[in-house]
């Protein structure tokens, strides 16, 4: 008897000793469990969406210098010169009202010709190639060369063409698994980098003027084969005074539609006739504006998209405030990126459970 009670109580310790074991083996997998989610949130607040500023390729080279993938080291940008005599036209791909541009050939590089189309416009493409000089950085389409007398640009070719041809682009099978919300809202994140780069630039504060509706506002940028937005078109690029208290006015013809901000539209009624000098100027609030309206397009109709936009409501909603109460580009881009990184935060937490 004394066997058996002995045996039993054995059996019995053992068994409790086991369940101890397993119950603290448990217990530590769910501790590195939560320790990985609380070190995964950690990681997305603070660097996941760093936006523009890791994920875009970064031109290493000093200005002046331009390097395309396939080149080790840095080149001059081409002159009149060079570009003559080492760049051959292929097939025009875009027109314009200031310039028509050519697929062309650099030494097996695809790149981008420019032309002037109307001689009355070599303001406007003088401008445009001011300020591409002026404003490479990651958010700029690449300069590669420029031939200021006889009014040609030569820029980076991005085979995709213009954000216009996002949808196109996405619905294609072979990047069918690009097309998700999170793809689009970091393009719209993109677009919205573009727009705080030119309103924070240290050389001024510049306004993107040559988008009086949706179509023409993407034609000024191009999607690369990286999926990222670089602006393209700078040729209506007008730079606020701040130190005079000099404001803008986008051109000298009236504009029309809910796509321009309300200041942008001419303010005395029909009775009166449009006449530019009575046009009162605005500033770079007129693009903030529009900002939900290309967001809009950018996400489209995938799934989660409507997500995104119920937490961009709020925000949206400021932007269409009137222009003093609108937020600045830097508080748009803010709430952005906080808004994506809960997304994927949540999209993160259920995944985790399952683990558990």
């Amino acid at each position: 008897m004394k066997d058996d009670s002995y045996n039993m109580d054995k059996k019995a310790y053992l068994k409790t000793d086991v369940t101890q074991k397993l119950i603290l083996l448990a217990l530590l997998f769910l501790l590195a469990m939560l320790i990985v989610i609380l070190f995964l949130y950690q990681y997305l607040g603070n660097v996941y969406f760093s936006y523009g500023e890791s994920s875009v390729e970064q031109n290493f080279c000093p200005h002046g210098y331009f390097k395309l993938r396939t080149m080790k080291n840095c080149s001059p940008w081409l002159s009149c010169k060079l570009i003559k005599r080492e760049v051959h036209k292929l097939k025009p791909v875009g027109e314009g009202a200031v310039k028509r541009v050519f697929l062309s050939e650099w030494k097996e590089n695809k790149v981008a010709l420019s032309q002037l189309t109307v001689p009355e416009l070599q303001e406007d493409f003088i401008h445009g190639l001011q300020m591409l000089k002026k404003l490479q950085s990651k958010h700029v389409v690449k300069l590669l060369g420029y031939c200021e007398e006889e009014f040609v640009i030569l820029t980076e070719y991005h085979p995709f063409g213009s954000l216009k041809n996002m949808n196109e682009i996405l619905n294609l099978p072979k990047y069918k698994n690009y097309n998700t919300w999170y793809n689009r809202f970091l393009l719209a994140i993109g677009y919205v980098s573009i727009i705080h780069f030119l309103h924070n630039n240290p050389l001024g504060t510049f306004v993107m003027c040559d988008s009086s509706d949706l179509n023409k506002t993407l034609s000024q940028y191009l999607l690369t084969s990286s999926f990222h937005v670089v602006v393209n078109d700078l040729d209506a690029l007008p730079l606020l005074n701040r130190s005079t208290g000099e404001l803008i006015k986008c051109g000298h013809q009236e504009l029309e539609g809910e796509f321009v901000a309300p200041e942008q539209l001419w303010p005395y009624g029909k009775e009166v006739p449009f006449e530019d000098h009575l046009m009162p100027p605005y500033n770079e609030m007129i693009d903030i504006w529009k900002i939900p309206d290309v967001s809009n397009f950018l996400l489209g109709d995938v799934d989660g998209s409507d997500l995104v936009r119920f937490h961009l409501f709020s925000i949206h909603a400021a932007c269409k405030r009137n222009a003093s109460e609108r937020p600045s580009a830097q508080m748009v881009l803010d709430t952005y990126k906080n808004v994506l990184a809960s997304l994927v935060k949540e999209a993160t937490t259920p995944n985790t459970r399952d683990m558990l």
